[in-house]
């Protein structure tokens, strides 16, 4: 009997001695961008377009990322994934119009859950962007940005900059 209350108290130490610190992250989303990639695809007619894949990276301390889908439209929040485009005119950046049509849509990150006691949520997103209408010497990069459900917003994160004729993938330096 002393012997296994001395193997249960050694392996309770022991348990509680493997038990790391919770790692703890502000409630805020944050967000890096990772990669941008052009290639030619089709659309779901068969024509010729360009897609752009964005891949960042992710943290959320309190774990509350991503939307449900709207039950009633118009009643829930349509995006939590924002963009604000910048097109190279006369070699100068400046922020496109709302009406510019490679102005990307808002997108919605689907409902995101951490289980157990850490709500902490890491994780990289792909986004897909497809391009009907362009130039191929189009010059563009992005600002983007995330909520999450608590209405936090992200840093901003700014892609490379990319010329929509030029396949190939760009990364931050």
């Amino acid at each position: 009997m002393k012997n296994l209350v001395i193997t249960l108290v050694v392996l309770s130490v022991l348990a509680l001695a493997s038990c790391g610190p919770i790692e703890t992250l502000p409630p805020e989303p944050r967000i890096e961008f990772r990669a941008f990639s052009l290639y030619d695809t089709t659309d779901i007619l068969g024509n010729p377009a360009k897609a752009g894949k964005l891949t960042f990276y992710f943290e959320d301390g309190d774990g509350d990322l991503g939307l449900d889908p709207p039950q009633t439209p118009g009643t829930d929040p349509a995006s939590n994934l924002f963009f604000k485009l910048y097109r190279r005119s006369n070699g100068i950046f400046e922020l496109a119009e709302p009406s510019d049509p490679l102005y990307p849509s808002e997108y919605r990150i689907p409902y995101l859950d951490a289980t157990g006691q850490n709500k902490i949520l890491k994780g990289t997103i792909d986004v897909t962007l497809i391009y009907m209408l362009y130039d191929p010497e189009d010059t563009l990069y992005y600002d983007f940005w995330i909520k999450d459900r608590g209405g936090n917003e992200s840093n901003t994160a700014t892609t490379c900059i990319f010329v929509l004729g030029e396949n190939g993938t760009c990364k931050p330096e």
